[in-house]
């Protein structure tokens, strides 16, 4: 049986790892998916603390972040091809104005 701390150190990687991409990168797609590495190890870590608790609490979180990270994915997916078309850039730097 895999120790709770592996759990919680992957997720800390993860976390990290996810931050790390979101500072630096400058390409909004790379952003949106740093932003999915970030919810990926939330859900890591509450379905382990959900087992290691044997308590389903942690479990029905996880559904809700499944689906929230879902909606972001098409939502934020959406939002990038659209500022593409109009601007034609993806990178934050050369995004001037959202606005229409």
């Amino acid at each position: 049986m895999i120790p709770f701390s592996y759990y919680v150190i992957l997720a800390i990687t993860l976390i990290f790892i996810g931050i790390f991409g979101m500072v630096f990168r400058r390409n909004l797609i790379v952003m949106c998916a740093c932003i999915e590495i970030v919810i990926n190890a939330l859900i890591v870590l509450f379905a382990a603390i959900s087992y290691f608790h044997r308590d389903t609490t942690g479990y029905i979180v996880v559904f809700f972040l499944i689906a929230m990270a879902a909606a972001e994915a098409a939502v934020g997916l959406t939002l990038i091809v659209l500022l593409y078309k109009k601007q034609r850039a993806i990178h934050s730097e050369e995004v001037s104005e959202l606005k229409g």
